[in-house]
């Protein structure tokens, strides 16, 4: 989508989805549009033109994930969601930073894998009829002594079975055995189409992945570099396939994927997954102010110097380096970087000077207000009040907000924030369960199918009253 989706359409996208933050939206949308531009450059430009990796500083539930997830959707891009506070220095507990690379590889390989079965997916499918009908009609055999062939065991339709022809019309006979298997397989092959054999029960032959291969890595072999060394001892094993009875549609669902890896290049599928994870793939990083140094630039010491050091450690990669994966060496350079963090504590001037220079954009998202939470409960696609109308219209039910109603509903969400915890838009979440969990447990046992409720700005007031007076209660309201 890339191809036509320009800032302006990009953050014209965004807003079905996310309220407010534009100032946010249209630095990922140029950053976006950026992509394709390099791509369309001049050969010898494409190479030193480098992203402006993405700072996102704003509290919880302001849209920060948000922005990036359905960014990576409207690029159609590799997308890989990491969590800063995982990560430590080498040497300590935790995963190594370049792991998230090896995820955006996975992701890619698993994206353009899917994209190349389905677009070989009749190929494949006719492969699987043809398996099935073998297992159906079993080939036909030479007789001995005579020189003919002997029916299949298989045909058992008559002629009138196959639904061709006027009732009580002669068939053509067949002139040798092997029209007769070729005319039966043709009536069969129609009857598995149309779903008239799904329950038969067949054998068919499944292969069986052999036991996972363990190895003891040597002291300083990398995470890739194991995988690797598993995959290539695993392949050298032999493939193994068993006879299992099923019914032909579980047949069908089977073999379609092993059919449809046997038309698809692995190698070519590996080239193009490190080619978009390169090109493409997106890495957002959150919680990027927990590993900040909240002394300043790392002159505190105790866990202080563990997270300079997760700093120090992400810096080469966000740089660029050469990172190693099972399907290839994936360079850095121009995979997008959208790191986010609320600093409420830290500072973003707390990270280690290298580490900013490497996020040169930065955009502080706004706090929601209530007009943000009426919007929210209104217009997105995925409004809340749209997915509880869709849970409930599952049972017949009708539901519906008056416009008073979706105001106090904003109104108690904003008051919630400011007295006990401010969680933004996940706090509607909170309001809208509490508001209509009694509803949800009476369908449909005393409220039944093809009824209709009103959510009223008094049903509110009842139902949410004390939300936020009751000081001892607030605490645990998440």
């Amino acid at each position: 989508m890339q191809d036509f989706l320009t800032p302006v359409q990009i953050v014209a996208e965004l807003d079905k989805y996310i309220v407010g933050q534009h100032e946010a939206k249209r630095y990922v949308a140029i950053a976006l549009r950026n992509r394709w531009r390099r791509l369309h450059a001049p050969a010898d430009m494409q190479a030193e033109i480098v992203p402006n990796n993405i700072l996102m500083i704003g509290a919880t539930g302001v849209g920060k994930t948000e922005i990036a997830r359905r960014l990576a959707a409207l690029a159609d891009a590799p997308f890989v969601k990491v969590e800063a506070s995982k990560f430590t220095e080498v040497g300590y507990v935790g995963r190594d930073v370049e792991s998230m690379v090896r995820d955006l590889a996975e992701q890619s390989f698993n994206r353009v894998k899917a994209r190349r079965q389905e677009a070989v997916k009749a190929q494949a499918a006719q492969a699987v009829e043809d398996v099935i009908l073998d297992a159906l009609i079993p080939p036909i055999r030479p007789a001995a002594g005579n020189g003919s062939a002997t029916r299949s065991p298989g045909f058992s339709v008559s002629g009138s079975d196959n639904g061709s022809g006027s009732e009580g019309e002669i068939p053509t006979p067949p002139t040798s055995d092997q029209e007769l298997n070729e005319r039966t397989r043709a009536r069969f092959r129609e009857k598995i189409r149309s779903g008239e054999l799904d329950e038969r029960r067949i054998e068919i032959q499944v292969s069986q992945s052999g036991p996972s291969v363990g190895v003891m890595a040597p002291p300083g072999m990398d995470e890739a570099a194991l995988s690797g060394l598993q995959d290539m001892l695993g392949s050298m094993l032999p493939k193994k396939s068993r006879k299992r009875k099923v019914t032909v549609a579980e047949a069908r669902k089977l073999l379609l994927d092993e059919e449809a890896a046997k038309l698809i290049d692995m190698d070519e599928v590996k080239e193009e997954a490190v080619r978009q994870a390169e090109n493409a793939g997106i890495i957002f990083i959150d919680e990027i102010d927990k590993v900040a140094s909240s002394g300043g630039n790392g002159k505190s010491g105790g866990p202080d110097v563990s997270r300079q050091g997760v700093q120090r450690d992400l810096l080469p990669i966000v740089e660029g380096s050469a990172v190693n994966t099972k399907y290839g060496i994936v360079n850095t350079d121009h995979i997008l970087f959208i790191a986010a963090g609320a600093f409420h504590v830290a500072k973003p001037s707390d990270l280690i000077p290298e580490l900013q220079g490497r996020f040169p954009i930065r955009v502080e998202l706004q706090p929601l207000t209530k007009e943000d939470f009426v919007r929210i409960l209104r217009h997105p696609k995925n409004a809340l009040t749209k997915q509880y109308e869709a849970l409930l219209q599952a049972e017949g039910v009708g539901l519906t907000f008056e416009d008073a109603a979706l105001d106090r509903l904003a109104e108690i969400a904003t008051e919630v924030n400011a007295e006990v915890e401010n969680i933004g838009a996940r706090r509607l979440h909170t309001v809208m369960s509490r508001l209509l969990n009694e509803l949800l447990f009476d369908v449909p046992d005393k409220i039944g199918a093809d009824s209709q409720i009103n959510i009223t700005a008094e049903l509110v007031e009842e139902r949410l009253r004390g939300m936020v007076k009751n000081r001892d209660l607030s605490q645990y309201i998440l």
